[in-house]
C-alpha cells in the first residue's frame, strides 16, 4: 500500500489496479471499505473499456476479442513511478501488462495529488502502437453514507433534465426514465437503483455535490471532459458511487464493432490522451 498526505487528508491506494482505498480527512474515512456482503470495490479504475461488452467480445481488424467487464486494468499490478508525500504515479504498459486480449500497446498514467482537501485524478496514456488506439477509460469511486443513502442527495452544478437511459439486461438501450425536469436535486434512494445504475448523457453541469442531508458535509466532485455520468451503489449497501466516464457500455443494437463503439476514444499513433477529476470534501 501507498500512502500520501498533508495537513487535512490521507489517500492510500493499492498497487493492485492503482485503486484508491481510503481517503480520511480529519480521520473520517470518506471512502467505502470494500465490505464482501455488499461489493469488494473501493475506487476501481476502468480501461480499457468501461462497463460490459455484448457477450464479452468486441471486434477490431476482422478479428474477435474477449474482455471482462471494466477490463482488465482494475486488476492488474501497477508500477509506481513516482511518490513523495502528496502525490503518487502508477504506470501500466503493454510491455508490464501483456494482454492478448487489447490489440494495442500503450502507456497509461494514474497520477493523484493532494491539494489542501482534494485529491485530483489525472489519466495520462500515450498510444505507443503503429496506428490507432482505440479504448475508454473511467473512474468508479464509491464514497461511505453510513446513514445509509436516503440520507443523502446529489446537486448538480447546473439545473438538469435527470433523464436517465436504461439497460436491458447489461446493453444500453435508447429508453429514458426521468428522474426530475428543471432541477439541480437528486434526492437518493435504493428504488432508484432497481435496475442496477444511473446512467446520464451530456449533461450541463461539470460538477455534482454528494451532501449529507443530517450533518451537511458535502463532497464535490469534478468532471470536465468526461461525456458520462453513472450514479451506482448495491442493493442495501451505505455507499454511492459516482462515476465519470470517458466510454459506456455496449447497446443493444451493437455490431461488436470496437471503431463504431459509442464513446470510444482514439488516439493517433504517438499522440496521448489526457483527463483528469477530482473530488474534494467542502
Amino acid at each position: 500500500m501507498i500512502t500520501i498526505f498533508n495537513e487535512f487528508v490521507s489517500a492510500t491506494f493499492s498497487e493492485i489496479g492503482a485503486e484508491l482505498k481510503s481517503f480520511k480527512c480529519d480521520g473520517k474515512e470518506q471512502i467505502w471499505y470494500g465490505d464482501p456482503q455488499f461489493w469488494t470495490g473501493s475506487s476501481p479504475v476502468l480501461f480499457p473499456i468501461c462497463s460490459g461488452l455484448k457477450d464479452d467480445e468486441f471486434i477490431y481488424e476482422g478479428k474477435t476479442y474477449t474482455m471482462q467487464k471494466h477490463g482488465f486494468a482494475r486488476r492488474a499490478k501497477f508500477d509506481v513511478e513516482k511518490v513523495d508525500s502528496n502525490t503518487v504515479t502508477f504506470l501500466l504498459s503493454s510491455d508490464n501488462c501483456p494482454q492478448d486480449n487489447y490489440p494495442f500497446k500503450y502507456e497509461f498514467r494514474i497520477v493523484y495529488t493532494l491539494v489542501g482537501k482534494k485529491l485530483n485524478v489525472e489519466y495520462n496514456i500515450r498510444n505507443l502502437t503503429d496506428g490507432d488506439m482505440y479504448f475508454s477509460v473511467g473512474a468508479h469511486e464509491a464514497y461511505n453514507c453510513p446513514e445509509g443513502i436516503d440520507n443523502y442527495e446529489i446537486i448538480f452544478d447546473q439545473k438538469e433534465n435527470l433523464d436517465a437511459y436504461q439497460l436491458v439486461g447489461p446493453l444500453l438501450s435508447s429508453e429514458t426514465i426521468n428522474y426530475g425536469k428543471d432541477t439541480d436535486t437528486l434526492q437518493l434512494d435504493h428504488s432508484l437503483f432497481s435496475n442496477d445504475c444511473l446512467i446520464f448523457k451530456n449533461l450541463n453541469s461539470r460538477g455534482v455535490i454528494l451532501r449529507n442531508k443530517t450533518t451537511g458535509q458535502q463532497v464535490k466532485t469534478q468532471f470536465e471532459g468526461f461525456p458520462y455520468l453513472l450514479i451506482w451503489t448495491a442493493p442495501g449497501a451505505p455507499f454511492i458511487c459516482i462515476e465519470p466516464w470517458c466510454g459506456i457500455t455496449d447497446s443493444t443494437e451493437t455490431g461488436k464493432q470496437l471503431i463504431q463503439k459509442e464513446g470510444i476514444e482514439k488516439i493517433e499513433k504517438g499522440g496521448s490522451f489526457y483527463r483528469i477529476h477530482s473530488f474534494e470534501i467542502l
